[in-house]
């Protein structure tokens, strides 16, 4: 057929990057840095949509509109 088993040539630097994500919690270090991104992505960004729903709440009926009308309720 079309080639071997070993067709295509692997590329050591995709293979060592494939080994490295497989293999990332191994090498996983808490540092500010890791520390900030975690606490902005588990605590900020939902407090932040979370606030904005709320205030956001009832203003706007998207149901029953028709052409001209306005969206807001308030």
């Amino acid at each position: 057929m079309a080639g071997g088993h070993e067709a295509l040539h692997k590329d050591p630097a995709i293979i060592k990057w494939n080994n490295m994500t497989v293999n990332r919690h191994k090498y996983f270090r808490w540092t500010k840095r890791t520390a900030f991104i975690n606490i902005a992505y588990v605590l900020v960004v939902p407090a932040t949509l979370g606030y904005i729903g709320y205030i956001t709440e009832g203003k706007w009926d998207m149901r029953g509109k028709r052409r001209g009308d306005t969206i807001s309720e308030f």
